[in-house]
């Protein structure tokens, strides 16, 4: 979506600075950024919203080339085709990691950057994941199911709590599962999980010290990719946002503003949206 904000559909609205990019993680669709979408309209933000290739309403091709890069020319390409030069970018987990090799790949093009829950804050292989292969991947993919994605999200996303709403987002992802490319879709998942694990982003903070950056982590989030697999030796030391945190914001320096949010979990833009909203909002307008 490309959406401009009230009383300006008809009219040519570059908005330089005053248009925001919303990057989805891989459990999410654009769609997810919904709620945040309108808040932003609301205060007269353009707002483009993608849906990455691979993903939800995106083309899920065969055969593809799963890379953080190319998923940053991608949105590069959507950008300059709407003539669209200077941009803030938010990005959550998944998308928060695709949003930094975005802002180091286009640096010029970048107001600002805005992190809620990035994964790739570290090196899992390093940390000792074990690869797994992607064939293995896939046959975890197709075996999801309605308790297998709600067990996750509530132990990870919402802190082992659960609202009726959040069922929503568990049936987005089981429609692409069980839709009419859910083979492809699913692979095109296990290639996605081989990307993120293998293209880590943690060497590559320090190099933000020129972007203005907005980092916000729900610090009870222990999302680690491959810890399911891992030793529990190796499982017992991934995750820990409330360290990570610090750390990526220190690593990123001066430039960057760190908010915490000490009692949620991976989706505090869902779990408490008023006041990761007051956030953003607080950080564009000092921006």
């Amino acid at each position: 979506m490309d959406v401009s904000p009230p009383g300006t559909a008809n009219k040519s609205y570059d908005g330089p600075q005053r248009t925001v990019v919303l990057l989805h993680g891989k459990n999410f669709c654009g769609a997810t950024w919904n709620a945040t979408a309108e808040v932003l309209l609301a205060q007269g933000y353009r707002v483009v919203l993608p849906d990455q290739i691979g993903f939800c309403k995106s083309d899920k091709p065969d055969a593809y080339q799963f890379s953080l890069q190319q998923l940053a020319l991608n949105t590069k390409t959507i950008l300059t085709s709407l003539n669209l030069t200077s941009v803030y970018v938010l990005g959550h987990s998944m998308g928060g990691m695709l949003a930094t090799r975005f802002s180091l790949m286009y640096p010029d093009m970048v107001a600002g950057l805005m992190m809620v829950n990035p994964i790739g804050l570290e090196d899992w292989k390093a940390k000792g994941v074990p690869y797994m292969s992607i064939d293995n991947i896939y046959t975890s993919e197709r075996a999801s199911n309605y308790s297998s994605i709600r067990g996750y999200e509530q132990a990870t996303y919402y802190v082992n709590t659960w609202e009726p709403a959040y069922d929503v987002w568990v049936n987005m992802l089981l429609a692409v599962y069980n839709g009419s490319r859910a083979e492809i879709y699913a692979f095109d998942q296990a290639l996605v999980t081989d990307m993120v694990i293998t293209q880590p982003i943690a060497y590559e903070f320090s190099l933000l010290a020129n972007t203005p950056t907005l980092l916000m982590i729900g610090e009870k989030d222990n999302t680690a990719i491959g810890k399911q697999w891992s030793p529990p030796a190796v499982a017992a030391k991934l995750g820990n946002y409330t360290a990570l945190g610090k750390a990526t914001a220190d690593a990123i320096g001066e430039n960057c503003t760190y908010v915490p949010f000490s009692d949620l979990g991976h989706a505090p833009q869902i779990q408490e949206p008023d006041r990761f909203h007051n956030a953003v909002l607080g950080w564009l307008e000092s921006h």
